[in-house]
């Protein structure tokens, strides 16, 4: 193998690619859209909220690279703001943190629980339980719109947010490279029989992801009602919109696990989503338009740093 092939594969090389993505397409929107897009100040703003979406795709991440999915974490999101919300209003910081955290774990836990006991397709199990998980939002809320008090919003802006969400990074990546956890969750990704045959607990394991998933996507509630302020109940699925915007990250995370870091790739990766959204937006483009381009560069991008493998099965 030469030194550039070497190269190729190694973990700087993954970076450089990373970043120089965001350049481009930063670059290009800069030229197109030079007094609307891309001064420091609205970077700093993209950033804020390609953070709180990177959080939640890390939890994704936990599920998605071993072959299953959670549809659900719209209606955790939506769930758990609710109650951050609620509980800060008698327990301040400490009901706004802890709260939403307890929740999202348990949405998490009973989402790997079903999953595993009824044997079906994770998204038929997850897209039935954010319906039961939305019916909790509107009687949680009455169907009224809950404000988070301004005393309590430190995690919406710098440095908190930068704070809490370098935390969950952090963590996530510990997990992913120095714990049995993280072990395990690529040998169930990579080859379930094998894993399995290698004495694996295959069950108890995918119910740890979806666990993971939920603690993340806890941590992403906390962020988004701190940098939204408000939160509204939603109804007959409509919180999955709110799936999509992490699930890009995560795509970024597995796209780039050959390089040796999920994480750093969904920050970016995120990063790089709100550079395309904020650039058509600066351009006046519709919104419809805006999703075209976004997927199909998503996907161009996925392709091209994804080396399939004859024969493998697709999950």
């Amino acid at each position: 193998m030469s030194k550039f092939q070497k190269f190729k594969e190694s973990q700087i090389f993954g970076l450089l690619l990373l970043v120089f993505i965001a350049f481009v397409f930063w670059g290009i929107f800069k030229i197109l859209a030079p007094q609307t897009f891309g001064d420091f100040n609205r970077l700093q703003t993209y950033l804020k909220t390609a953070l709180i979406y990177a959080v939640g795709g890390c939890g994704l991440y936990f599920i998605c690279v071993m072959g299953p999915f959670d549809m659900s974490v719209g209606a955790n999101i939506v769930l758990s703001s609710v109650i951050a919300v609620k509980v800060s209003e008698q327990l301040g910081y400490v009901g706004l943190i802890v709260a939403p955290l307890i929740s999202g774990v348990l949405i998490g836990l009973l989402n790997g629980f079903v999953y595993i006991k009824l044997r079906i397709s994770s998204l038929i199990v997850t897209a039935g339980l954010s319906l039961v998980y939305e019916a909790l939002s509107i009687f949680a809320t009455n169907e009224k719109n809950v404000i988070l008090s301004s005393a309590y919003r430190a995690f919406g802006d710098y440095p908190w947010n930068l704070i809490l969400a370098l935390a969950a990074f952090m963590l996530c990546g510990f997990i992913l490279k120095y714990t049995k956890i993280g072990t395990y969750t690529y040998a169930i990704g990579s080859n379930e029989v094998v894993a399995k045959n290698m004495g694996v607990n295959i069950d108890k394991y995918k119910i740890v992801a979806f666990v993971l998933c939920g603690f993340f996507v806890g941590v992403e509630a906390i962020l988004t009602i701190s940098y939204g302020t408000s939160m509204t109940s939603e109804s007959n699925l409509a919180s999955m919109s709110r799936n999509f915007p992490p699930l890009m990250g995560t795509f970024f995370g597995l796209a780039f696990k050959k390089y040796g870091h999920p994480v750093v790739a969904i920050v970016i990766g995120e990063f790089i989503i709100q550079l395309l959204f904020q650039g058509f937006v600066a351009l006046g483009a519709p919104t419809t338009v805006q999703n075209i381009v976004t997927g199909v560069v998503l996907l161009a991008i996925v392709t091209m740093t994804v080396k399939p493998v004859k024969g493998a099965v697709v999950k």
